[in-house]
């Protein structure tokens, strides 16, 4: 059976749980990923967008976002 209720973004307390960064650093991660991606302040990261960007595989992270 599986999860309906998988967020489709990415918030800085899943990045400071998923890289073991504190939450400062994973803000600024998350910053610096918008802006790569051009993308104003108030627009969300995609889970797909931060698996590219990190070079991260979806299935070995999707477990956060549970």
């Amino acid at each position: 059976m599986t999860n309906t209720n998988v967020r489709a973004c990415v918030y800085p307390k899943d990045i400071q749980r998923i890289l073991g960064k504190d939450y400062k650093t994973a803000r600024l991660y998350l910053t610096r990923l918008k802006k790569l991606l051009n993308k104003e302040p108030h627009q969300v990261v995609s889970i797909e967008e931060f698996c590219k960007y990190s070079g991260l595989e979806k299935e070995n992270i999707l477990f956060h976002f549970l």
